[in-house]
């Protein structure tokens, strides 16, 4: 998270396409023949097939109107399977479904609830607890940062096994829930700036899926270093092609801050480079909090998420649908740094919209703070206002 996430650190430290059709096409032919011709306006999917100029291509994942015979590179969309002629055979097609024919591409699929935890500061509960006072399914776990160059550790100093986080991660999937892990973060020393190249930083980003089997990552991008770091911005973003290509069951989440109308400059620069470069990110999330202070947590939050539609939608041709399937909300419970109040019945307001808009992501920050302590201001182990422990975890989980 923004500011919040500086204390969270300080405080560790201290304590220690539109309107396409998607063809699902299986290519059966004489050897060498060609497949049906490419077309800008069709969708694709993966291992779809397609020619164009003699060459025939496979599909890596989602695309539309990227060229074969430009975008199949090592870390592109596209296979390039060589030269073709002959005659070709028609495509098996199967029956286009009734109503709408422009369907969300597969990896914009809703993900669970996940709120922020955080094992090495404020009180972390005991997992068990919390899952079985909620029914939350799944933690997203801060954080990853870098120790000793580009080698990724949590909060950069404990490595990635045997250690606190580890034993947190057990305890959690023996609850019944998962984790994603939160790479990044406002503060400390991150991998995105201490990786040199994209595929450093995406072999980094290897090591932790690696560890735990992971079905997702969140790259918390934020600050000077990195979200408003070009270079590093692109790197994070080539990285995180390369971990699509090599690993396209894992969901790429990128996480960063918002103004109250939708991105601001880097968060538009950070969307339509993800679209130039290829990235395939399935999850574009803002924290919608932090904006000045007295804001109506509620209009902030949606204008911020309408605001981030229109761009993924503008930016990928999606329709409205698809543009929401592939964006998050992350909000802060409670007081915000800023002394901003996100009450419980905002917070269910909140989640409600982004149910009924078809969200692909629901998490805040952070359940060490979702217990009561009115008056209590911000801190690290409970929210600042009046409540029930876990109710903002609860309510995310009816996500």
């Amino acid at each position: 998270m923004r500011t919040s996430r500086k204390i969270a650190l300080v405080s560790a430290v201290l304590a220690v396409g539109g309107g396409a059709a998607v063809l699902p096409m299986t290519f059966a032919s004489a050897a060498a023949a060609c497949a049906p011709a490419w077309s800008a306006g069709a969708t694709y999917v993966k291992d779809n097939v397609a020619s164009q100029s003699g060459h025939n291509y496979t599909a890596k994942w989602w695309t539309q109107n990227e060229s074969p015979a430009t975008h199949s590179g090592q870390w592109d969309v596209w296979i390039d399977n060589g030269t073709c002629g002959g005659t070709t055979t028609p495509p098996t097609t199967t029956t286009p479904p009734t109503g709408p024919t422009t369907q969300p591409p597969t990896t914009g699929t809703k993900m669970a609830s996940a709120p922020y935890v955080y094992p090495g500061w404020g009180n972390p509960p005991a997992p068990s607890t919390v899952v079985n006072a909620t029914g939350i399914k799944s933690f997203t776990m801060a954080f990853v940062l870098a120790s000793g160059g580009c080698n990724p550790a949590w909060d950069g100093e404990s490595g990635l096994t045997g250690g606190v986080h580890a034993n947190y991660i057990n305890q959690i999937r023996a609850a019944g829930a998962d984790i994603v892990p939160s790479i990044g973060g406002w503060s400390g020393n991150k991998l995105g700036p201490n990786c040199s190249t994209a595929e450093a930083l995406a072999g980094a980003y290897q090591k932790v899926i690696n560890a735990f089997g992971l079905k997702a990552i969140d790259i918390d991008i934020e600050n000077t270093d990195e979200f408003e770091n070009t270079v590093v911005q692109d790197r994070v973003l080539n990285a995180l092609k390369i971990i699509k290509a090599n690993n396209p069951s894992v969901k790429t989440i990128v996480t960063f801050g918002t103004t109250p109308t939708g991105p601001s400059y880097y968060g538009t620069r950070l969307v339509q480079q993800a679209k130039a470069l290829g990235a395939n990110i399935d999850i574009f999330t803002q924290m919608p909090f932090d904006f000045g202070g007295g804001a109506d947590m509620y209009a902030a939050t949606t204008g911020a998420t309408e605001g981030l539609k229109n761009l993924v939608k503008t930016t990928f041709g999606y329709t409205d649908a698809q543009a929401y399937s592939h964006i998050g909300i992350s909000g802060m419970n409670g007081l915000s740094d800023q002394q901003e109040v996100t009450s419980l019945d905002t917070w269910t307001r909140i989640r409600d919209y982004a149910k009924s808009k078809g969200l692909a992501r629901f998490t805040f920050w952070a359940v060490n703070r979702d217990r009561g302590c009115a008056g209590g201001g911000v801190v690290s182990d409970c929210s600042g206002i009046a409540q029930a422990d876990w109710a903002f975890t609860k309510v995310s989980a009816g996500f």
